[in-house]
């Protein structure tokens, strides 16, 4: 291509982009680190609106006289001073089509702070040269940027120079001492840099004999009758000038606080302290120094001497305790003192004498009894003086008394006692009585065996070195010159409260969506916290931990899944702490409980009226089996009378049973002929018979309506009149025969009728009814001397 079109092609390429970028719009810088408290500007370039724009920060909108405008009106500046948030996002805003132009998110980073360093030995047993230079500073790690820090020193004879590196904010320089010159002062610098920016901490100076860390010095304890007696000598790195050092020493049996005393070395001197102690006690006593403002050394390593036994220093603090008259009216004093240590050299005894007040003058001897450390005696209701002698190698040396006021009387004592506790002490305090004290004697136990006591000149006290978590009973008693007054105790206190109380998970009744969880605590310890609140936690193996509060021991679980396996615990919370149960779980049923039951009830109800139903039906079913069934080959064949006939007629219900009545039975011309006149009119030849006078028919029928096809069960009984019978001469016998209706005339129970003929009335229609009679097969019913019988009464026309 040719050079001229390559270089057109270039220029409209610039212009193009130059085109864009002169009508775009944004903010910049982009993503800013700047120190904390530091100021910035942010620019927002506007070419792309018109009209008015403004910034927000963190989506608040920034007041506009931070900002300003410049270049005519294309770019808006955003000023901010002393900025000390961690982060904020900034954007620019159109006023006119309320859009965002830009933004960009500014964050702060601080530099190291609060430098101090130290020149120290590595070597503890040669105080030449310190080899060691350690410097430790502060910063604030806003970000998650790892951070690499540099420690540049210098002197006037040593140029700045990068001296450790470090990720944490300690550096240590080994044989540094060795490049400088050991009056001069030190300038240190501290750097701390990331990906994103860099760090220098302010300039800290610091003079040689203020960081200089000296070794410990090397004591010399002995013992000097109760006094400790303790030497070292001074360090080398000062000869001239005051050194400032340090004594403690402190018993090595029980858990107490060291004793420390500051004393200051002249110029030129070594350490030499005297310190007054108990006799017959074990120590540990150490000693450290420092040059001036510079850091303390190590404690140099401990040394423990044996204090010896000074009868002058023997103090028994004797004191008692007072039971109330038992049945007997003695009472029982329990007599306490502080024992001369077991390291003390020789043999010690103790004994006990009880006297009564009145006689304790009167120079008589009374009955000793040996004891250790305490000492139980009897005495009566009357007030008397407890003695203790102690022995040395069989000689007295010490002794000591207490008053027991008798049981009757009144005695001064305290009130409003007042107790708390903090942290294992437990503070007392009291009202004093109206008369002057010498002072209070204050005793306790959390046992009743062991006690403890102390005597004070104050109303109040704190008492130390409690049993964590144990009951305390305290007693105050006044004390007066030679007497003591009553004891006042106060309510129990705890010298600190624990966690509450365990927790079991006691039962879980579980059932389709729901669940009851009861509970148990059982105390692990006297002084358990109360319970505040009770928290159930439960899941699923799978799913999140729920939790339900309660302030009973009982709880219902809702809306749990059917058919499910939970897992629960119950955590107790109370003011000083919680407790946590263990672990447990149980399953949902798959369905209700409740519909089961229902299910059960209504189908034990289902199958009881199934099988009541079956057994009636069975029952119906063996009495229709059992039932006589009429036999059509068994009937014969009787004249019905017309309904004006059945004037005077003896009328039975319909049959039911052959068997169970006499007027089932078909009369033959025998029985006729006993109860009722002949009959007239007898055509045997005839298909049908003519009608007849019936003297006395004794027929129950129920046919109500003159039907020619009509079947009615009729019945005959025996009566005065005869009964007309009609067969068929020319067909062969059947069982059913045909028979019409007869008129039969009024009928008078004074006179007989005559038997006249008695044509049809034309108006109404021949009647076929079928009887059956004597068709059960039951008794000795004989039916062709039926058909016989009845043969004989039919006579043709």
């Amino acid at each position: 291509m040719h050079p001229f079109q390559v270089t057109c092609i270039l220029a409209l390429i610039l212009f193009v982009v130059k085109g864009l970028h002169g009508n775009s719009c944004d903010v910049y810088p982009k993503d800013p680190f700047i120190e904390v408290g530091s100021d910035t500007e942010v620019f927002c370039q506007r070419s792309c609106v018109q009209g008015e724009v403004y910034w927000t920060q963190d989506n608040k909108r920034i007041d506009e006289s931070l900002s300003n405008t410049i270049n005519n009106s294309t770019h808006s500046v955003l000023s901010l001073t002393n900025f000390t948030q961690h982060s904020a996002a900034l954007e620019c805003h159109s006023a006119n089509i309320q859009q965002i132009l830009g933004g960009t998110i500014i964050k702060t980073y601080t530099k190291p702070s609060k430098i101090s360093c130290m020149l120290h030995y590595d070597n503890q047993e040669n105080e030449v040269y310190p080899e060691l230079f350690t410097c430790n500073w502060e910063h604030q790690n806003n970000s998650s940027r790892e951070i690499n820090y540099t420690l540049f020193v210098s002197s006037s004879s040593v140029t700045r120079s990068g001296l450790c590196n470090s990720h944490v904010t300690t550096c240590t320089a080994k044989d540094f001492v060795e490049k400088i010159i050991l009056s001069e002062n030190l300038t240190v610098t501290v750097r701390a840099k990331t990906d994103a920016w860099e760090a220098d901490s302010d300039t800290y100076e610091f003079e040689f004999s203020n960081i200089l860390k000296i070794i410990p010095p090397k004591i010399d304890v002995s013992v000097e009758s109760n006094n400790l007696k303790i030497e070292w000598k001074r360090s080398i790195a000062k000869a001239k000038g005051d050194i400032d050092c340090q004594d403690k020493y402190t018993e090595t049996v029980g858990n107490k606080t060291p004793k420390v005393y500051k004393s200051t070395l002249e110029s030129g001197k070594d350490g030499k302290v005297s310190r007054k102690v108990d006799s017959c006690r074990n120590y540990k006593v150490s000693v450290r120094c420092a040059l001036d403002r510079a850091p303390w050394s190590d404690w140099s390593p401990e040394k423990t001497v044996l204090t010896k036994f000074n009868k002058s220093d023997v103090k028994l603090h004797l004191w008692r305790t007072v039971t109330k008259l038992d049945t007997n009216g003695i009472r029982k004093v329990h007599a306490m003192w502080k024992p001369i240590p077991a390291t003390c050299e020789g043999t010690f005894s103790y004994k006990i004498q009880q006297i009564p007040y009145k006689q304790h003058t009167t120079g008589l001897n009374y009955t000793e009894t040996s004891c250790n450390s305490t000492c139980d005696v009897d005495v009566n209701e009357e007030e008397h003086r407890v003695d203790l002698t102690v022995f040395h190698n069989e000689s007295p040396i010490a002794k000591d008394s207490v008053y027991v006021p008798a049981a009757a009387g009144s005695r001064p004592q305290v009130t409003d006692i007042q107790t708390s506790a903090a942290e294992g002490v437990v503070l007392v305090s009291w009202t004093a009585p109206v008369q002057p004290v010498r002072g209070y004697m204050i005793d306790w136990t959390h046992d009743g065996n062991q006690y403890y006591w102390n005597e004070t000149k104050y109303t109040n006290t704190s008492l130390f070195d409690l049993l964590d978590k144990k009951q305390y009973d305290i007693t105050v008693t006044p004390l007066f010159d030679d007497k003591t007054g009553r004891g006042s105790q106060a309510v129990q206190i705890c010298s600190r409260i624990g966690d509450p109380d365990n927790i079991s998970v006691a039962s879980v009744r579980a059932n389709h969506r729901s669940a009851s969880v009861s509970w148990i605590t059982q105390s692990q310890e006297e002084c358990s916290g109360a319970v505040i609140n009770y928290r159930v936690f439960y899941r699923t193996p799978e799913g999140p931990m729920l939790n339900v509060n309660s302030t009973k021991r009982d709880v219902l679980l809702k809306d749990l899944n059917p058919d499910t396996q939970y897992i629960i615990y119950i955590e107790a919370t109370a003011s000083t702490g919680t407790s946590k149960s263990n672990e447990s779980s149980f399953k949902t049923k798959r369905f209700d409980p409740r519909m089961i039951t229902v299910l059960s009830v209504c189908g034990s109800i289902v199958i009881i009226i199934v099988l009541s139903l079956g057994l009636c039906c069975t029952i119906q079913w063996k009495k229709f089996r059992e039932k006589a069934v009429p036999d059509p080959g068994l009937s014969s064949l009787a004249e019905w009378l017309l309904p004006d006939h059945q004037k005077g007629m003896c009328l039975f219900q319909a049959f039911s049973n052959p068997s169970e009545s006499f007027c089932d039975r078909v009369f033959t011309e025998e029985m006729q002929k006993t109860a009722c006149p002949s009959a007239s009119g007898y055509y045997p030849e005839s298909d049908e018979a003519e009608e007849y006078n019936v003297h006395t028919p004794c027929l129950t029928s129920k046919l109500q309506n003159e039907k020619p096809d009509e079947h009615v069960e009729t019945h005959l009984c025996s009566s005065a009149e005869s009964t007309d019978l009609l067969f068929p001469g020319n067909k062969p016998l059947s069982p059913y025969r045909s028979q019409r209706s007869v008129k039969t005339p009024d009928l008078r129970t004074s006179k007989q009728s005559k038997r006249v003929p008695v044509k049809q009335p034309e108006n109404k229609a021949p009647m076929t009814v079928y009887v059956s009679l004597n068709m059960l097969k039951e008794g000795p019913v004989i039916e062709t001397e039926s058909i016989s019988n009845i043969q004989e009464y039919i006579r043709p026309e």
